[in-house]
């Protein structure tokens, strides 16, 4: 990409960014009303592709969740492929309410729209027939859409990542894409965790372009998709054992072979467009990264304890509906949680290596032995001069003197938020 048309690129990214903002005084581009009988198909499928039914977990795991960093590694089977997907993207549970029913899965989900699909690329997996395969959560099986021709091998196993925008835009309007990126990373970190269980670690390849990603996973088959919602390719991962530094292996390639399945058309009547959502996607498509390479880890290793089972921990996620309003957190507890944002080069955070551009800004009340008010967390060396440059002057930056020593935790304002918060939140 010459260096004139990444600028144009970056301004029509930096250009969304501001139109799909909320406002105090307007939001942001939205459905005027939502049919909630109307509501797009949660599950993509491919009408004939071959299906093969995944194993589920008979029994818990025997790794717990402190102990996900030392796991040992599995073989590459059928039965080991079937439980990282179940513990990462399948389902949790079903819900009911009335004549509705609706699915939890393992990883978040934005107003639980789940706009990202998981492809399985597999090579010399024991059980599972070398090539492409799309993940069907609803019905734990894989949809082969790829196999290679006689005489062609690959090598390598790896997950594909993908979002339909349209999943979300149904609810959301022109904000669509950033619940897309958001929810890709939830889906990062569910595949971290899964991966965990098994000994094994996750790499981006970054020698991946988006273009070389689209032909890989099949979908610029604009054929396959004559009908239905197309998918934008988001990354791929390699699945490595834990205590493999780098994969021996090249990128993979797109081999001869035969495609199968016609993808579902998930929403029959779409009554918005909104094309900003289109042009910011072909706009933010990558070429392939230089390295990133993170620091060596500045803060302590952090504490883990505990003998549940990560299975059961990992079915149990859900998200916050319901806040008691009158429940006290522990100091402890609250550092420990803004502990776990820290950078580390172990898990989750191995599987993004890249420098931390987010910082969160906390709205603190109701925390025993801490003020309430306006905190910051830096999360680099770097994030603290960057915040100080975006925000009021007159915040006071006081570091916290109950916090850990390592927690670069800081109090920009002591006072009842609660208001301001609720104003920046929409009122919700």
């Amino acid at each position: 990409m010459a260096t004139s048309d990444k600028g144009e690129a970056a301004h029509t990214v930096m250009a969304y960014h501001e139109r799909s903002k909320h406002h105090l005084n307007r939001y942001a581009a939205g459905p005027e009303a939502l049919d909630w009988d109307a509501q797009p198909n949660p599950f993509r499928e491919f009408t004939g592709s071959p299906q093969h039914i995944l194993p589920l977990l008979t029994d818990e795991t025997a790794v717990t969740f402190a102990g996900l960093s030392a796991a040992t590694p599995q073989p590459f089977t059928l039965q080991a492929i079937a439980q990282l997907l179940e513990l990462s993207l399948g389902l949790a549970a079903w819900k009911e309410y009335g004549p509705d029913r609706w699915a939890l899965r393992c990883n978040p989900s934005s107003g639980n729209l789940h706009p990202t699909e998981a492809y399985l690329l597999a090579f010399g997996v024991q059980d599972i027939s070398d090539g492409l395969y799309h993940y069907l959560s609803r019905d734990h099986l894989l949809e082969q859409r790829w196999y290679p021709d006689n005489g062609q091998r690959g090598s390598g196993v790896y997950i594909g990542l993908s979002s339909i925008a349209w999943r979300e835009a149904w609810k959301y309007g022109e904000r669509a894409l950033r619940y897309c990126q958001l929810d890709i990373g939830h889906a990062l970190g569910a595949l971290r965790y899964a991966a965990g269980t098994l000994g094994w670690r996750l790499q981006r390849r970054r020698d991946v372009d988006d273009a070389r990603l689209r032909r890989l996973l099949g979908l610029d088959r604009s054929s396959d998709f004559a009908h239905a919602e197309g998918e934008d390719a988001e990354l791929l991962l390699e699945i490595l054992p834990a205590d493999t530094m780098s994969s021996a292996v090249g990128s993979p390639a797109a081999l001869p072979g035969q495609w199968r399945g016609q993808a579902n058309r998930l929403d029959p009547n779409p009554l918005y467009q909104w094309p900003v959502i289109a042009e910011t996607t072909i706009a933010s498509r990558m070429p392939v990264l230089a390295p990133d390479p993170l620091p060596p880890d500045p803060w302590p290793a952090r504490k883990k304890s505990g003998q549940t089972a990560a299975s059961v921990l990992i079915r149990r996620r859900r998200s916050a509906q319901r806040f008691d309003p009158k429940m006290v957190m522990a100091a402890d507890d609250f550092f420990a949680l803004l502990d776990a944002l820290l950078p580390r080069s172990a898990l989750p955070w191995d599987v993004w290596p890249f420098t931390p551009r987010i910082h969160p800004i906390l709205f603190v009340h109701r925390v025993s032995g801490l003020s309430s008010g306006l905190y910051a967390l830096p999360r680099t060396a770097e994030g603290g001069p960057v915040l100080r440059m975006a925000l009021n002057p007159d915040f006071s930056w006081e570091a916290v003197a109950t916090a850990p020593t390592h927690l670069p935790l800081r109090r920009l304002y002591s006072g009842d938020v609660r208001s301001i918060a609720r104003t920046l939140s929409c009122h919700q």
